[in-house]
């Protein structure tokens, strides 16, 4: 693995994501030490891990009004992001890994704007993920928060779990274990998180739930801490699985 370079302090832009409102954003950012710098794009943030070539979270707002809009054409551009000082995975990475360039933020999800989907490919938002997860359950997992978005405004938060000891390519890109997302309906302050193998599956999605305290036994990232205790204590260790549409997914 390659050397991590001078541990830095946590480096923020000085602007907020413009589609997300400065007070759910700070409550939001996740407080841990394993990222080395914390990325603003337009349409979503990012915690990069240097060691592991990847995000050890990504957040962004998903409105009803994106998720309602047109969608444009993808255009699979994929390409370092400008936005890592020490520079992000690239896709030679990739190339004859067996791996799939998974994205965090979907491009699906990012389809309500042409910036939007263009900046979903920049490779600080991508993970190797084995082709069967990622164009299966990982997919049907996609689709669904989709499908929740399309009734009101979701937060999602998601990335690998930086475990594991397999590593893909010249900047020894870490395969992680396993994955996890957490969505977040501030309206209705609902949440539920997610924590699935990186492999592929048929069981159904609802097998896969977990609490917010479970992905951060798992992760080691504390991701409400900026919320009074009682409300985080709440939200954080909620899986009420009979409160959300499944549809055909569950």
């Amino acid at each position: 693995m390659k050397k991590l370079l001078l541990i830095i302090s946590i480096a923020l832009f000085a602007t907020y994501p413009s589609t997300l409102s400065a007070e759910i954003y700070k409550n939001l950012i996740p407080q841990e030490n394993i990222s080395e710098y914390i990325v603003h794009h337009d349409f979503y943030s990012l915690g990069y891990d240097e060691e592991t070539e990847q995000a050890a979270w990504v957040m962004y707002e998903y409105t009803k009004e994106e998720a309602n809009t047109p969608r444009v054409q993808r255009k699979d551009r994929f390409r370092p992001d400008p936005a890592i000082p020490t520079r992000s995975a690239n896709l030679r990475d990739y190339k004859k890994s067996g791996f799939d360039r998974g994205h965090l933020a979907p491009a699906a999800d990012m389809a309500f704007c042409t910036q939007a989907m263009r900046d979903s490919f920049f490779m600080s938002n991508m993970s190797p993920q084995q082709p069967k997860f990622n164009r299966g359950v990982w997919k049907k997992l996609e689709a669904t928060v989709r499908r929740w978005a399309e009734h009101d405004t979701v937060i999602i938060i998601t990335a690998g779990v930086l475990h594991g000891d397999q590593f893909i390519g010249r900047n020894k890109v870490l395969v992680p274990d396993a994955y996890y997302k957490i969505v977040y309906i501030p309206s209705q302050n609902k949440a539920i998180g997610f924590l699935l193998p990186n492999e592929g599956s048929k069981k159904k999605l609802h097998s896969f739930a977990v609490s917010i305290d479970a992905i951060e036994a798992t992760t080691g990232i504390d991701f409400f801490s900026a919320l009074e205790d009682s409300q985080e204590n709440a939200l954080e260790s909620q899986c009420d699985i009979q409160s959300w549409e499944w549809g055909r997914s569950r």
